[in-house]
């Protein structure tokens, strides 16, 4: 993974390049890249996106939208077919280039790109003044080949990044799943809780949602990628354990079924496949924990 455009390393340069921030890296993000290496498959496929997503640089104060942090947006990436990931750095110097001077210094000189392509909607330089026609008069210009990449579509439309975080808010993450081309996942470290879990009988692995997406609360059918390369089945909850007086933050709680074994430190992915139900505030910890156990029964249905 490249974050400066002016530190190539010479083997890296001349790659065909796949443009956009692939938030998510969803089945329209993959068409972009196919169609990338289609055009040049002598060459090595390279992607070029921004770190921090630009909405983060711009707008700072919104609630946490990513659906990919950039090792697990690379991960994805790489999964895909790229050899090499410019995740550019997005600061205010990037942000204020005119498109040409992108174009020029960052594609064309500091990339070496030999093609290049996109989706119908991407847009780049300042104030976004670039955009996809714009990117192939000035490619052709330079002798560089572009594909415009058409959206890939389902039932309800164009398959964007928006329309995920919209189901996955909306509590339907097998939608988010058919859109991604798999199950959603929140990656990231387990912490130390308060080992409540413990006490009444269902460890969980927590860990903080941070600059993800925050997506229903409540409960979930989960599978869980553990740090040794295997896949467990398991229950989580998202949310602010209400029935505990509401946390400042949103943590995600997961009880691995069957399974046992210290996770603290290390990095786990839960991937959400059903909602089972909404966060809800139990009367007591009795209560509470009644309530768990028929979470797990429903989980390890809903799982097969």
């Amino acid at each position: 993974m490249i974050q400066d455009w002016r530190e190539v390393p010479p083997e890296l340069r001349g790659a065909t390049i796949a443009l956009g921030n692939m938030d998510g890296v969803h089945r329209g993000h993959h068409a972009v890249l196919q169609a990338a290496h289609a055009a040049r498959p002598g060459a090595k496929l390279g992607v070029v996106t921004f770190e921090p997503h630009p909405r983060e640089h711009f707008r700072p104060d919104d609630p946490p939208f990513r659906l990919t942090l950039l090792p697990a947006k690379a991960a994805a990436l790489g999964a895909a077919g790229a050899a090499v990931v410019f995740a550019l750095r997005f600061d205010a110097a990037l942000a204020g280039m005119p498109a040409e001077t992108f174009f020029a210094e960052v594609l064309r000189e500091g990339l070496g790109a030999v093609h290049l392509s996109c989706g119908q909607d991407f847009a780049f330089g300042h104030r976004r003044g670039g955009d996809a026609t714009v990117l192939a008069r000035l490619a052709e210009a330079a002798g560089i080949g572009t594909t415009i990449v058409p959206p890939v579509v389902d039932a309800q439309g164009p398959i964007s990044s928006t329309r995920i975080r919209r189901v996955l808010q909306d509590g339907y993450p097998e939608r988010a799943t058919a859109m991604l081309g798999r199950p959603w996942e929140i990656r990231g470290a387990v912490v130390h809780g308060d080992k409540l879990g413990r006490v009444l009988g269902w460890p969980t692995a927590n860990m903080w949602m941070g600059r993800h997406l925050e997506p229903a609360r409540g409960v979930y059918a989960v599978t869980v990628a553990l740090p040794d390369g295997t896949e467990a089945k398991g229950v989580a909850n998202i949310g602010r354990r209400p029935t505990l007086g509401g946390d400042p933050e949103t943590r995600l709680e997961t009880y691995i079924f069957d399974w046992s074994g210290d996770l603290y430190g290390q990095e786990i992915g839960v991937r959400l496949v059903k909602f089972l139900r909404a966060d809800a505030k139990f009367a007591g910890l009795e209560e509470l924990k009644a309530a768990i156990a028929q979470d797990a029964e429903d989980a390890r249905a809903a799982l097969g």
